[in-house]
């Protein structure tokens, strides 16, 4: 297994991989990204994240997707949005090795802090964050305003 670098040649495996996350994650339907936006958000000329890939047999069989934040309190952060193994894969060493790649590569750009979220379901992904020494927390909630709240709030401007 190699960890490298994702290209935009990865973009349709990494479609992929995010549908297979969507279902994991009881949102089959959720994804409406494209191909064509993956590859001109992360590649075109003013990427939004950066990806790395875990890559077997010249198949990509695992992604970590992430971009940075800036923190009024700490500077400048990383948000890991997703951490996603193909589920044959999965217990192979894959997630952790990129995991480990995105942490590694958030210290050598001198962020303060990696966040990301977890549902409080998954309790295996949980215990591993809690292994590794990072913190769950149980008193900050996510917010989130999808396309259609966006589309009322600024309508009743």
């Amino acid at each position: 297994m190699v960890i490298r670098k994702g290209k935009k040649e990865d973009m349709p495996a990494a479609l992929e991989l995010i549908k297979e996350l969507a279902v994991f994650e009881n949102e089959p339907d959720a994804v409406v990204v494209t191909v064509d936006e993956l590859e001109q958000d992360g590649f075109g000329p003013n990427p939004l994240f950066k990806t790395f890939v875990a890559e077997k047999d010249n198949e990509i069989i695992g992604m970590a997707l992430f971009y940075y934040r800036y923190s009024t309190w700490k500077g400048k952060t990383i948000h890991l949005e997703d951490l996603i193994v193909k589920e044959a894969h999965r217990g192979t060493g894959a997630g952790s090795a990129l995991y480990k790649e995105v942490i590694k590569f958030g210290k050598q750009e001198g962020v303060r802090r990696i966040e990301w979220a977890v549902l409080n379901w998954n309790q295996h992904a949980i215990d591993f964050y809690e292994r590794s020494g990072a913190t769950v927390f149980q008193d900050w909630l996510t917010v989130q305003m999808d396309e259609e709240g966006i589309t009322k709030f600024t309508l009743n401007l």
